[in-house]
């Protein structure tokens, strides 16, 4: 978002997803999209069936590479590399939209400049990629009108997501590949209403609609409208708040978010929480941060609460509820209003609708979207969305760019914080699977689910695990510089020699206690795609539990670290 947000004025997908289908080249880069993405694949499928051609950029083989023309077996943690130097032929073979960037961009020569010194045959050195591979790449999306770009969290988990971002978006503007349908810069967003949660200003940097909380006519806005005196410092970004947990910070409210399974450096927060005064959880299920809580609020689910979710598309649609909260269950808005009025706040709302309709009146792009009009519409409305009468917006920049001018950003590559040494010679990196997604709080408890994916593992090459003495299904230990777990071996061709790559989701064997807090020098978003790493035969594995109860009123099992609180 942040990335976006400089370069483009708006942190969202450019295109439709129904647009994705009519589109004649995909460049996939970070995304493992049929796992992570399933309904997104699809139309990029359909694409493919239709005969657009499909290049796909990852570290790992993917089901994605199947079906794709071409696959960019980059190293990890070398993006900047591949996009400068496909940047590089663009340029040098003369394929810009001169017109485009003339009328509708700054600071191309800039990023002219950059770029210049990244050549293919020094992309091959860093990235590991062929040169001519990089430049019949960067010739085809340059020359192909209608081609779109899809990332996820492949490009953003990086001590350096935020050059990646623009590095991208430099590609976008140098061609023109933007403002029209089946062609922009698409981020995949990973639930059903992150979107919608950066819309509405959940960020230490933006009121709604992405408006900065530093702007000074901005905040003279909201302090007449809220009728209260307002910040003008941004606040701490989730990482930067993470590692201060129990100093700076003695309280948390945390909310949707297993903070102890989906943070990096678990242990290092699980020793920062031990100091933290109050804690108060609001989920639907208790998780391993409900070790740490003081208070529990029992959150509705979305089927049981009203209100509105915003997808990968900007398509904000209606939420209705079907059937009652359980017990004590209460839908959020609820619980906040109760939680404010007991501090004094004093406020009188009455529904979802009357919360949606504060928010979005002071907030210009999504000024005619109300929960009244979706209910007349069966498809929901696509922001921006200045006024009653507009139908909303297919795809981003149509006629320009949003922000005024597209802002080119020269960035230079720079390595990954760790590097493969002789103690950690692996490079790990960790993701989604298909059954299921982040802290798993709600697909670990479905026993459909649960039987297909029932316990962690490492994907490692063949030459690693013979190296190490390792057989397909053998239990092993992997260590990183701030902890260890143990897990099971798939021997696999999906992964480069030398890289493993692990799933986030099992509280059994925490990926986060190995990976690496250092964040993103803009939005301090950690290096979750690459730490180092070394992996050893565990002699004695116990054979697998089954038995771990994941009703509602039970704890995941958990192996907790040395140090933690129990």
């Amino acid at each position: 978002m942040a990335g976006l947000v400089t370069t483009f004025g708006a942190g969202a997908m450019t295109n439709s997803i129904g647009e994705i289908r009519d589109a004649d080249f995909l460049f996939v880069i970070g995304s493992n999209t049929s796992e992570a993405h399933p309904i997104i694949a699809m139309e990029m499928k359909r694409a493919v069936h239709r005969g657009a051609t499909l290049v796909v950029a990852d570290p790992r083989a993917i089901w994605m590479t199947n079906i794709a023309d071409r696959h960019l077996r980059l190293n990890p943690g070398t993006d900047v590399a591949l996009l400068n130097a496909m940047a590089h032929v663009i340029i040098e073979e003369g394929l810009t939209d001169e017109d485009f960037i003339a009328s509708n961009t700054d600071h191309f020569e800039s990023v002219k400049a950059a770029v210049a010194a990244y050549p293919p045959e020094r992309g091959e050195e860093i990235t590991g990629i062929p040169a001519e591979q990089i430049r019949a790449v960067a010739r085809q999306y340059a020359s192909t009108r209608k081609a779109g770009i899809y990332y996820t969290l492949g490009i953003t988990e990086h001590s350096h997501g935020t050059d990646n971002v623009y590095a991208l978006s430099n590609l976008v503007l140098m061609t023109g590949h933007i403002g029209h349908a089946s062609m922009g810069l698409n981020p995949l967003r990973g639930q059903n209403n992150v979107q919608g949660a950066n819309d509405a200003g959940a960020s230490p940097v933006f009121f709604p609609g992405y408006q900065r909380v530093d702007a000074a006519g901005i905040v003279d806005k909201y302090e007449a409208s809220w009728g209260t005196e307002l910040s003008r410092t941004p606040g701490l970004n989730l990482n930067e708040m993470m590692k201060v947990a129990g100093s700076t910070l003695k309280a948390f409210f945390i909310m949707g978010e297993d903070i102890l399974l989906s943070e990096p450096n678990v242990s290092h927060l699980e020793e920062g929480l031990n100091d933290v005064e109050f804690v108060v959880l609001q989920d639907l299920f208790l998780n391993e941060t409900a070790r740490f809580a003081d208070v529990i609020f029992p959150a509705a689910c979305f089927a049981e609460k009203e209100g509105v979710f915003t997808n990968s598309e900007r398509r904000v649609q209606r939420v209705r509820k079907a059937v009652e909260p359980p017990g004590q269950a209460r839908a959020d808005w609820e619980i906040l209003v109760a939680l404010a009025n007991a501090c004094g706040a004093d406020w009188h709302y009455e529904s979802p609708a009357q919360i949606y309709d504060e928010m979005v009146k002071d907030a210009p792009n999504f000024a005619g979207i109300s929960h009244a009009r979706i209910d007349e519409r069966h498809e929901g409305l696509q922001w921006p969305c200045p006024s009653a009468e507009h139908e909303g917006t297919r795809f981003l920049h149509k006629g320009g760019i949003l922000r005024g001018r597209g802002q080119f950003q020269a960035v230079e590559y720079r390595p990954s914080l760790e590097l493969a040494c002789e103690d950690y010679p692996l490079v790990m990196s960790t993701g989604r699977t298909l059954y299921h997604y982040n802290a798993a709080t709600q697909t670990r408890r479905d026993p459909g689910t649960d039987e297909k994916q029932p316990e962690a593992f490492i994907e490692m090459h063949r030459f690693d695990a013979k190296k190490r003495g390792l057989a397909d299904g053998d239990m092993a230990e992997i260590r990183t510089r701030r902890g260890r777990v143990e897990c099971r071996v798939i021997v696999s061709r999906q992964v480069q020699k030398g890289c493993i790559w692990m799933p986030l989701h099992f509280a059994e064997a925490r990926a986060n206690l190995l990976t690496n807090d250092a964040g993103d020098a803009v939005t301090g978003t950690a290096e979750f795609k690459v730490c180092v790493a070394e992996v050893s035969r565990v002699q004695s594995a116990a054979p697998v539990d089954r038995s771990v109860d994941r009703s509602v009123d039970r704890f995941p099992g958990s192996y907790y670290s040395e140090g933690g609180a129990h």
